[in-house]
């Protein structure tokens, strides 16, 4: 006790104690968090090596309870989506309608027949975070490429019928790391109308968690319905249906039609004060920004950059001619194209100096008997306006005289009133007045008084010429 007093070595000795170590937490992650399996694995090791120590059950027990989190322990269960349940996250501050959009894409489990062929669709929607309302949906047959989005963010933009009332251009959108949703099309053309697209970091669900949420809702309440599944009896395949037998199953539209009642009448946990995400969205008074059906036009579509010539058979666009009525009489016209990622069977022609739309072209290859008839009812009508115009004008050029049975000078048939002539002679001068014209001429006004003006020239004296030579 004096030596003890004399170092200062009064403080409580603590007692040993089993601790979770990382070899016990690796233990834990590969029995799936099962501590008794973890257990056994420590008396068998024990059992080999006689200077390890023991440690009962209970003991066990006890330290992963002390020394472990609840997500610790939901984690090296189940995995990370366990463990995050139990973290604490931020909510986001309320806003307005058209604030903040996002987007993702859901793969449907139901088998489908498409042409023959068993596939499952892919859903690619975009959510409004502030009224819940779902601005655009988009179902393809196979997996989603960037015309998927694409498509569905024109219909989001888009609030005329019959698309309306939700719809406008967004604040911003978040997104995953997602290939389709940050591809050069998407950024281009959100970038035109000045909306930022947000790339979240990967495997972080929560971020977006609004757009998760409709996911697990239509997981849970939509794509187990009856019309989707297969039939009970079809899970069990038997002799009367051959492998691979389609008949059972539902078109792809059919799920499309079930998802256009889910946009009008969304699942409760996306529901938003007690409100249908409609009556919400029109509960808003916050303005929207609509975009004119010009800028619609060219929403979308991809351009290389190239310079092409409208020739005798259309537009030469990557190997393949394209044909239009409106291409007849403009050939050697310098044009651009741009198309719809994934569909080459039309393009949109534009002319390259005014970059004005001059119109849609089909592929020649592919063309119906209504498109080529179409092409040459053009082509017959320009041709007939034509000889109509010549006709006229041989008409104005031929000069009729009457028939003389006298020695006098020739007298036309239909001679011009004076008032006529007038009116001729008149449109004539002012056709020249017109040629001579210099509109960019404009006379200059009179310089300024604080403008310094250059000296005026005057003849120097013969004293001053000889100074200067000296």
């Amino acid at each position: 006790m004096a030596a003890a007093q004399e170092d200062h070595r009064l403080a409580r000795v603590e007692s040993s104690r089993f601790t979770v170590t990382t070899e016990v937490r690796r233990l834990l992650a590969l029995w799936g968090g099962n501590a008794s399996r973890v257990h056994a694995e420590l008396v068998q090791r024990a059992a080999e090596d006689p200077d390890a120590p023991r440690y009962r059950r209970s003991t066990l027990h006890r330290a992963i309870r002390r020394d472990l989190t609840r997500g610790e322990r939901a984690g090296l269960k189940s995995g990370e989506a366990a463990r995050r349940a139990h973290d604490v996250f931020r909510q986001r501050p309320a806003t307005h309608r058209n604030a903040v959009w996002e987007g993702d894409h859901k793969h449907v489990p139901v088998e489908v027949d498409v042409e023959g062929e068993l596939a499952t669709p892919w859903v690619t929607w975009f959510i409004d975070c502030a009224t819940k309302a779902i601005t655009g949906v988009a179902v393809t047959a196979h997996a989603p490429s960037r015309d998927a989005v694409l498509a569905s963010l024109r219909i989001a933009i888009t609030r005329t019928e019959p698309f309306g009332p939700v719809g406008g251009l967004p604040g911003q959108i978040r997104v995953d790391r997602g290939k389709e949703f940050l591809c050069r099309a998407v950024t281009a053309a959100m970038g035109a109308f000045a909306v930022p697209v947000t790339d979240l970091p990967a495997y972080s669900p929560h971020l977006k968690g609004t757009i998760e949420a409709l996911n697990d809702a239509v997981e849970e309440m939509f794509l187990i319905s009856p019309p989707l599944h297969r039939p009970p009896e079809t899970h069990q395949r038997s002799a009367r249906r051959p492998r691979g037998s389609t008949a059972h199953l539902r078109g792809v539209r059919g799920p499309a039609a079930g998802l256009g009642d889910l946009v009008e009448h969304p699942p409760s946990p996306v529901r938003a004060a007690r409100k249908t995400p409609v009556e919400a969205w029109q509960a808003d008074a916050t303005p929207l920004t609509d975009v004119s059906a010009g800028q619609l036009a060219t929403f979308a579509l991809e351009d290389n950059g190239r310079t092409y010539t409208i020739s005798t058979s259309g537009v030469r666009w990557r190997r393949r001619d394209y044909l239009a009525p409106w291409m007849n009489g403009r050939t050697g016209t310098k044009v651009s194209v741009r198309h719809l990622p994934h569909h080459d069977d039309t393009i949109e022609v534009f002319d390259a100096a005014t970059g004005r739309h001059l119109g849609s072209a089909f592929l020649a290859a592919a063309a119906s008997r209504e498109q080529i008839r179409s092409v040459q009812a053009a082509r017959t009508a320009a041709a007939r306006r034509l000889k109509a115009d010549l006709r006229a004008a041989e008409k104005l050029r031929r000069r009729r005289f009457e028939a003389s049975t006298t020695a006098a000078p020739p007298r036309p048939l239909v001679a011009p009133t004076s008032a006529q002539a007038e009116e001729e002679l008149a449109a004539a001068a002012q056709t020249d007045r017109r040629a001579l014209a210099r509109p960019d001429l404009v006379p200059h006004g009179p310089a300024p008084d604080t403008w310094a003006r250059p000296r005026t020239a005057r003849t120097s004296t013969p004293e001053e010429d000889h100074a200067d030579d000296r």
